[in-house]
Formats: C-alpha cells, structure tokens, sequence
C-alpha cells in the first residue's frame, strides 16, 4: 500500500463506495501487487495468481461498502485475500498436493544425468534462477493452508502477531508459535536438501533439463524471470500501514515481491471502467 494515513485512506473508501472512480482506482492500485504476492505465495504458480488476484480485487470491491474503519484497510483486504485463498480450489496444487517426504525424496533419488539437453537454446544460467525461485515457492505447497498463511504473513509480509492473528483469527501466542515451529521445519528442510540456501545436494543448474522434461519447467515461459521485481521496503509499507513488526522476521530471500502482471492490471482497468461497476455500486 502507498503511504497513506488512516484519514486518507478512510476518505478514499468513502469517496469510492459513493462513485469516485478515481478513488476507487487509488485503492486498487494501492493493494493490487500486495494482492498478488500474497496469491502467488499461497498457489504456487504465476497463472493460478493472477485468476485470484482478479478474485479477490473483484471482491473487495463489491464488498467495499462494508468496511467499517474497524482495522486498517490492509487489514481488511488481507482478511478477504486470505479467507479467499484457504479455499481456493481452482489452483494445480488443490488437485495435486505435495508433500516434504515427496520433494526430498525426488532430490535424492532423481536420475537426472541422463537427461538430454531441453533448453533450446536458453542461456542455463538463466533457467538455473527460473527454478530455484520457482521451485522454491511450489515447495510452500508441502505446508497445509493454515501454515502456509502463517509462514507468508509472517516471513514475506512480517505482519505484527496481533494483526496475523486477527486475520487467521487466533491468538497472538498461538501465532507466534506456529510461526516458529513453521520456520524451523522449512528452514531444516532448506539446509539439508537445498544446495542454493542450504547445504543440500541440489544444485537447481544440474536439474534443468530434468525440471523441464517433468514439465516444471518451460524456457519458452520465464515467469519469475520476466517478472518486474519491486523494492522489499514496499512490503514493509504494507507492514507499517499495519502494525510495527514483531521479534520473529528471518530472512527467507526467495520471498522477493513482483509487480502484479499486466494481464492482471489490464483486467482490472476494463472492469472499473465498466457499466457493471455502476451497477453494482448501487446494489
């Protein structure tokens, strides 16, 4: 979220719920790449991101008349994110779950010397960064929801234990702990398998050619790679719109913020210039 006090913020909500557009625009644009990571963390994939990210923004602005100045209005839009993400059953990982047990497994037992060069013509070096932060992200899917929400709030976003527990709707304490306990398993995870943020054998240049035949990875789309990175202090915007951070962050750095792609802004814009925005602003 831009840099804005709780008046101004509360007057945008206002101004927009009464048919401002430009407010209205102001608040989108304000939590739409906050929106995005938040999904893209939550689902693994750039594609299944993107569709809930229209989701959520669609929600929260049909909802947006309910906003009562209770919380702040990034909290507020993090509780629609998440309660909309923990049953979200659109994405490849709903249908496909993974597991730790399976992840170290296939990097102790894959035969990947005997696959034959997949890159076409790709530089290697690039493919190598595509995967680690690819796979990195898919293995936040071999937490069960609640701890995936817990981790990402906590590790990505650093949110203040009073505000991730509002939003997951448990104690402070209670969040605390699971956080920690989160953070452990994946940084033990990390630091026995991951040759790239641990000490483990994998090494994400030799398991290109072998991520690409299992089709995890393509070199004709280049998500993360072709991503628009934003600076780290917009998170801690978001953090400081909310509450002052708690005594738990550790720096996990496959956590980087992406803009939100421009599919996704493109979407957005028609719809907010739409007649059925007008109708639903007096429904």
């Amino acid at each position: 979220m831009n840099k804005k006090t709780n008046e101004e913020l509360q007057d945008l909500v206002s101004k927009a719920t009464a048919g401002d557009k430009k407010a209205l625009e102001a608040l989108v644009a304000g939590v739409q790449d906050t929106v995005f990571n938040l999904s893209l963390r939550m689902l693994g994939t750039f594609a299944d991101a993107e569709d809930a990210t229209q989701d959520i923004l669609l929600k929260m602005i049909t909802h947006l008349s309910s906003f009562r100045g209770d919380s702040s209005f990034t909290t507020w839009v993090f509780s629609i994110g998440v309660n909309h993400l923990k049953n979200y059953k659109k994405h490849m990982f709903a249908h496909c779950p993974l597991s730790f047990a399976y992840y170290g497994e296939d990097i102790e037992n894959a035969e990947i010397e005997n696959v034959p060069d997949l890159t076409q013509n790709v530089e290697r070096n690039i493919l190598a960064e595509e995967l680690k932060m690819s796979c990195t992200n898919v293995m936040l899917q071999c937490l069960d929801v609640e701890s995936r929400c817990i981790f990402i709030l906590g590790t990505m976003f650093k949110l203040d234990s009073r505000i991730a527990g509002e939003i997951l709707e448990m104690t402070p304490e209670a969040y605390r702990q699971r956080l920690s306990r989160i953070r452990r398993k994946m940084a033990d995870f990390l630091g026995q398998y991951c040759g790239e943020y641990g000490s483990g054998r994998c090494k994400c240049k030799d398991r290109v050619n072998y991520a690409i035949q299992s089709h995890r990875l393509n070199p004709l789309q280049l998500d993360y790679m072709t991503a628009e990175e934003i600076p780290v202090q917009t998170i801690v915007d978001v953090k400081n719109a909310m509450e002052e951070i708690d005594d738990l962050s550790q720096d996990f750095s496959f956590c980087k913020p992406y803009q939100s792609p421009e599919r996704t802004r493109h979407l957005i814009r028609e719809f907010l210039g739409s007649m059925q925005l007008s109708i639903i602003q007096k429904s």
